[in-house]
């Protein structure tokens, strides 16, 4: 027994010891390769991911709710480098407990050059889109907890689209994506849409798009054998553009369409800060509205404030009613002031951030979108107001104001009062 003891003495002693000792180069290597790995961890979740050893968990489709399906859940992910560095695997499928239907993807892709981090992706989608929604195929993945948009979002449409996407880096600076897709447009609400003297409630569209995300004062650093971005310069430029295909494998209408966007952030120092966001959108041709543009409203039809009480957006117009607006041509400003943080404690200190938000823009052919009525954009609407954020477990308020052109009559229909949900992984 003593015996035992002593040797678990010098064991310790001995540990205690080489605990002391500089760390070697091997260590430090070690060492080095945990935090990148703790690193990446983090970046993961960050971006909506659970990393598992062969899987990330995309945290998208655990659970979600809105008007049309109800509750949305399910299960999705895409494989890693654990898996596979040349190949991959990216599906999901959900369920909608209000309308009984799964929606899913099937999808995948395989990289045929590293050092451009070139991938061809193909894709089998059947799920649903807000109609009037625009994104760009380079948009880096902005994950929410929950996104409260989607809440009150009644206006989707069907679509089933098959899509192959070449994803290609040029430089550090400047990365492109190339698609082309079919797809079967079907709304859930009445709506047809006039061509002359066809009527369509439901149609085929074929369109390429080629996005590039232009990013000049970014930096980069090489982990783990990749560039990755280590910090955010700005401004950053997008710009889309988007043909549709007559008659090309069953395409109903030619349409073209261009997008463009800017971020730009002013830092004054760690606390204080603005940020800009400049966006804008053009289609021509034979557009139906789902492929047109709404100015992202947040704002419920409901008689009171209080009645209309939910949670504000990120980048979303919060005075602005649902389905009230479209258009073919658009553009809309919005600028956030962050005041620096009320220092009531070492942990809790409220934020206060002035907002003010502009959106123009117009519609030719009106007429052709029958069974649905909205307006257009073309006198300029106007609202601003401020969040108060992290008031309690990440939840603040929120208070906008409408004025302008589009001011309402009623003076409280002018009003969102809202709450704001703000955490940061």
């Amino acid at each position: 027994m003593q015996k035992c003891i002593f040797l678990l003495l010098i064991t310790l002693c001995s540990y205690a010891l080489h605990s002391q000792e500089p760390i070697s180069q091997q260590d430090s290597s070690l060492v080095k390769k945990d935090t990148i790995n703790k690193i990446d961890y983090l970046k993961q979740l960050g971006n909506g991911y659970f990393p598992t050893k062969f899987l990330n968990v995309d945290l998208r489709y655990l659970i979600k709710y809105n008007q049309y399906e109800g509750l949305r859940t399910g299960l999705g992910g895409v494989t890693n480098d654990e898996f596979s560095e040349k190949y991959r695997i990216d599906s999901y499928v959900v369920y909608g407990f209000k309308d009984h239907r799964f929606k899913y993807r099937i999808g995948g892709g395989f990289r045929v050059n590293k050092s451009t981090d070139t991938w061809i992706n193909l894709s089998y989608v059947d799920d649903l889109q807000e109609t009037g929604s625009s994104s760009f195929l380079t948009d880096k993945r902005f994950f929410q907890f929950f996104e409260p948009r989607l809440l009150n979002i009644d206006l989707f449409h069907k679509h089933i689209t098959k899509a192959i996407n070449i994803e290609h880096q040029l430089s550090n600076h400047l990365i492109t994506e190339t698609e082309f897709a079919i797809s079967k447009i079907d709304p859930t609400y009445d709506y047809n849409f006039m061509v002359k003297d066809e009527r369509f409630s439901n149609f085929d569209i074929t369109t390429a798009k080629i996005s590039l995300q232009w990013s000049p004062f970014s930096t980069y650093e090489t982990l783990k054998d990749k560039v990755v971005e280590t910090n955010n310069g700005y401004p950053q430029f997008t710009l889309q553009l988007t043909q549709s295909f007559k008659n090309v494998i069953k395409g109903d209408f030619n349409f073209f369409k261009v997008d463009f966007r800017t971020q730009h952030k002013i830092r004054y120092n760690d606390d204080v800060f603005s940020e800009l966001v400049l966006s804008s959108g053009l289609a021509t041709g034979n557009t139906p509205l789902t492929h047109l543009y709404h100015a992202y409203p947040n704002n419920i039809r409901k008689e009171t404030i209080m009645n209309r009480f939910s949670v504000a957006g990120v980048n979303s117009f919060e005075t602005m009613y649902f389905n009230e607006f479209f258009s073919d041509r658009f553009a809309t400003l919005q600028i956030k002031h962050f005041v620096k943080p009320f220092k009531i404690s070492e942990r809790y200190r409220p934020q206060l951030v002035l907002i003010s938000r502009f959106a123009i823009g117009n519609m030719h052919d009106i007429e052709r979108h029958k069974n649905i009525s909205f307006g257009t954009l073309q006198k300029g609407f106007s609202e601003a107001g401020f969040e108060l954020n992290k008031l309690l477990f990440g939840f603040g308020l929120s208070f906008a104001y409408r004025y302008g052109g589009y001011h309402l009559p009623k003076l409280e229909d002018n009003i969102a009062v809202k709450f704001t949900f703000n955490v940061s992984l």
